[in-house]
């Protein structure tokens, strides 16, 4: 009886969550943060051995940010050094050898130029980026996506159409680094709340007491089991937005609030070390007053957790854009 009475407790503390929720993206969703760009980065967006690189380096010329070239970086190759590309670009930044070979630099004067040296590659990735930004700083319209769009299609179609080319896959390239920074920006200002978080709640609601499935999808066969990134992927699934499979991609879903500020919705992310959003180990789906609703482990059910533990990592507010942003990285099928 008592157990039964915790429930309905529980759940009629949701219900009003839920309310809250509309409440709050209603009545916040037309203000926006405050003005200006921001040049700082969101604590362990970047893995920490990078940092220090991308924040020089990202500041080479007006067009670019510490958070745009994160953006560029994590989108060619998701933080590896060793990435190889079907077309063969290689390294961290993802440069073609003939592309390197002219603007390739020896980003920490040790006297070579090494394709695969996140040192050099960094450095000649923010220095590439600017040297198109020179190229086609007579162009009207925004610097930083001329910049862009210069980098996907070259300075000539960037000269030639006065600002953005009209090629679909330059527009998307643009709108899909633009909005991925979002994500690597420490926020300067109020975090806009997620119009679909109540749904996504309501959603991982209904899987309350459902055993755990490492790998867990939902799916039929997996008796409608899910693991951790399984379960908040298929939340915000359920209100139209596509996330990543693992959680360390899902936490470039949008920007990220501070402790103090999460709204119900907000997925909130455990990792094994709290400089690199790369060994998140673990996401849920906020609900307030300091706890989620996640799938824990084997051997335990989908259910309510306090988030307040030594592994806290950090929270992010999904966005249709900025989940839409995230490259596909579908190779790594499972999470925790």
């Amino acid at each position: 009886m008592a157990g039964g009475i915790g429930i309905g407790l529980c759940l009629s503390f949701l219900v009003l969550i839920v309310v809250g929720t509309y409440s709050a993206a209603a009545g916040l969703a037309g203000a926006g943060a405050a003005g200006g760009r921001a040049l700082g980065l969101a604590k362990g967006a970047v893995p920490a051995k990078y940092q220090n690189l991308v924040q020089k380096w990202g500041t080479l010329c007006p067009a670019m940010t510490p958070a745009l070239l994160a953006a560029q970086l994590y989108s060619e190759s998701g933080w590896n050094p060793n990435a190889v590309s079907p077309a063969d670009a290689r390294g961290i930044a993802q440069f073609i050898p003939g592309t390197w070979a002219g603007h390739g630099i020896d980003g920490d004067g040790d006297g070579d130029r090494d394709i695969w040296d996140p040192n050099d590659a960094i450095p000649s990735a923010a220095s590439y980026d600017c040297e198109l930004a020179k190229d086609v700083a007579g162009v009207p319209g925004d610097a930083t996506s001329n910049m862009l769009a210069a980098y996907n299609a070259g300075a000539y179609a960037v000269i030639k159409y006065g600002g953005v080319p009209p090629y679909n896959e330059t527009q998307g390239y643009v709108k899909a680094i633009t909005t991925l920074a979002k994500s690597f920006e420490r926020p300067i200002g109020r975090v806009a709340p997620s119009q679909q978080a109540a749904g996504a709640i309501y959603f991982a609601q209904k899987q309350l007491g459902t055993p755990y499935l490492w790998g867990g999808n939902g799916t039929p066969d997996q008796d409608g089991r899910f693991d951790c990134s399984g379960l908040t992927k298929a939340a915000y699934e359920s209100v139209g937005i596509e996330l990543p499979r693992v959680a360390n991609d899902q936490y470039n879903a949008g920007p990220h609030p501070s402790r103090g500020e999460l709204l119900p919705g907000d997925l909130v992310f455990f990792s094994d070390d709290l400089t690199n959003s790369r060994a998140i180990h673990h996401v849920g789906l906020y609900v307030g007053g300091g706890y989620m609703i996640n799938a824990p482990y084997t051997g335990a059910v989908i259910r309510f957790d306090k988030i307040d533990t030594p592994d806290y990592f950090g929270a992010t507010r999904v966005t249709k854009d900025g989940a839409a942003a995230l490259p596909d990285r579908s190779v790594d099928a499972k999470s925790s």
